[in-house]
């Protein structure tokens, strides 16, 4: 998959969402909103509506697949049950599981990186952080669990949960754009 897409399913946290869109866009990346579904409205965990940019047949009509770069990203959202809804959402992790072995990167929030990025083939001795309580998945495939607020190993950025969101999104902004346009996004911040 070419470019850079977050996905939503109902059920989704919010800040883990908007938050990193807010960050690659402020940093000149132009980041499309997918929802997973046929209708471009996707409710959050806390009932807010978002209307993404496209719907998921949209999506797929419009993306170039193939080879990647590892500035092609894809990101997943935590929150429940959205994390659980990305996950069962077979269509969706082809083109995750496909993306990522062509060298393309993954980032993950909360309880993403364990309901979805375990979906990936082989993430043995990958470091990755989650939410507290879902690191057992990520363990069973592997993974070296680093209780961390973000955690960039290759092409997969995790992040712990959302009080994370901002450093997380400032992660993957740095990793597509580079560390000065990151830093020139933080000090645009305050932080």
């Amino acid at each position: 998959m070419k470019g850079v897409c977050i996905f939503l399913a109902d059920g989704f946290e919010i800040s883990e969402a908007l938050t990193p869109v807010d960050m690659l866009r402020r940093g000149g990346v132009n980041v499309k909103i997918v929802s997973i579904y046929d209708d471009r409205i996707v409710t959050s965990s806390n009932r807010i509506p978002v209307y993404a940019d496209m719907a998921f047949g949209e999506f797929k009509a419009s993306t170039t697949f193939g080879p990647c770069l590892a500035s092609d990203t894809m990101i997943f959202p935590g929150g429940m049950p959205g994390s659980a809804n990305l996950a069962a959402f077979d269509k969706l992790m082809d083109i995750m599981r496909q993306h990522y072995a062509e060298g393309g990167t993954v980032a993950a929030i909360c309880a993403a990186p364990s309901l979805v990025l375990s979906n990936l083939e082989d993430i043995r001795g990958k470091k990755m952080t989650c939410y507290d309580g879902f690191e057992d998945k990520l363990i069973a495939k592997g993974a070296e669990y680093v209780k961390e607020g973000v955690v960039k190993d290759g092409n997969i950025i995790t992040g712990r949960g959302p009080g994370w969101a901002m450093e997380f999104g400032l992660s993957i902004l740095a990793h597509i754009k580079g560390e000065e346009t990151a830093a020139k996004v933080k000090e645009g911040l305050m932080l």
